[in-house]
């Protein structure tokens, strides 16, 4: 992941390395010297830098960065879908870190043309957010943080997959995660939402769905008729209106459960703390 080449000589012939690593989209992102104005342009990346040892630098992040708590205190620039560009480039960035999809590849080609330094940030799996960790503490000079926060990450995980194992001879949970209540929505098996149900010994229902996220219809979750119901909040209300299909397994076995959104679907380090408390609420549906 990372490469030092000769960016330059001083006059006392002293050579300056040049840090590259590649980002999320397989693009290689070079510095100078690393960086120390840098914008968060999601929350997911805003805890990826805390994490990195990075808080620092950070000058400016988007709208709902608000782990951990003293992100709360950074200037917000607005959101990914509403970003003042002026301002942004105002603030003199020396790396701008991006979430890369959608219509942020668009605002990354600005920034780019503008020569600033982007990062596209848009891990898949558990390991990603790892590297990801490791890659940005490369970029900020914090390695030895980076590297110690995604050993501790990587250790927290094997051993959630070592208690959580599903046993050889058992049949995995059937677990529809709704997304959106309406319209309907779901997430396929792209996203780091499955790997967690997989690694707490289930199966996304719609994991085969072509696009990352879908909207389905009821008639297709009832023909799933799965065993658990899954969504994200601070309680399970979210999924009360599937009471009136009693034919259903999981209104049967009264299966459903909601994990805190920001732990369950933002690509940090707190998908550590969604997987466990999903697993948690597998292991009660699995009991019944």
């Amino acid at each position: 992941m990372l490469s030092l080449s000769l960016a330059g000589v001083c006059a006392t012939g002293t050579v300056q390395a040049a840090i590259t690593v590649l980002d999320d989209a397989q693009r290689q992102v070079t510095l100078a010297k690393p960086a120390q104005r840098i914008i968060s342009l999601a929350p997911h990346i805003t805890e990826l830098l805390f994490e990195a040892g990075a808080a620092r630098q950070i000058v400016a992040v988007t709208d709902y960065s608000d782990y951990p708590e003293a992100a709360k205190k950074l200037p917000s620039i607005g959101n990914i879908f509403a970003l003042d560009l002026e301002r942004l480039l105002a603030l003199k960035p020396d790396l701008v870190i991006i979430w890369g999809t959608g219509n942020a590849k668009i605002l990354a080609n600005k920034l780019r043309s503008n020569n600033v330094t982007v990062f596209e940030s848009e891990p898949h799996d558990f390991e990603m957010v790892a590297t990801s960790i490791e890659r940005l503490a490369i970029l900020t000079g914090t390695d030895a943080t980076g590297q110690a926060a995604a050993q501790k990450f990587r250790q927290r995980l094997d051993n959630l997959r070592k208690t959580y194992a599903l046993p050889a001879s058992a049949t995995p949970v059937s677990v529809f995660y709704q997304m959106v209540r309406r319209p309907l929505m779901t997430l396929n098996d792209d996203h780091m939402v499955s790997d967690a149900i997989r690694l707490c010994g289930g199966r996304n229902v719609f994991g085969k769905l072509k696009e990352l996220s879908s909207t389905i219809t009821i008639e297709a979750v009832l023909a799933a008729n799965p065993d658990m119901m899954l969504t994200t909040g601070e309680n399970a209300d979210a999924l009360a209106d599937w009471r009136q299909f009693p034919i259903l397994t999981a209104v049967k076995k009264n299966n459903f459960y909601a994990v805190k959104g920001d732990w369950l679907n933002r690509a940090g380090p707190r998908i550590l703390d969604g997987t466990e408390a999903l697993c948690k609420h597998l292991a009660t549906a699995r009991s019944k």
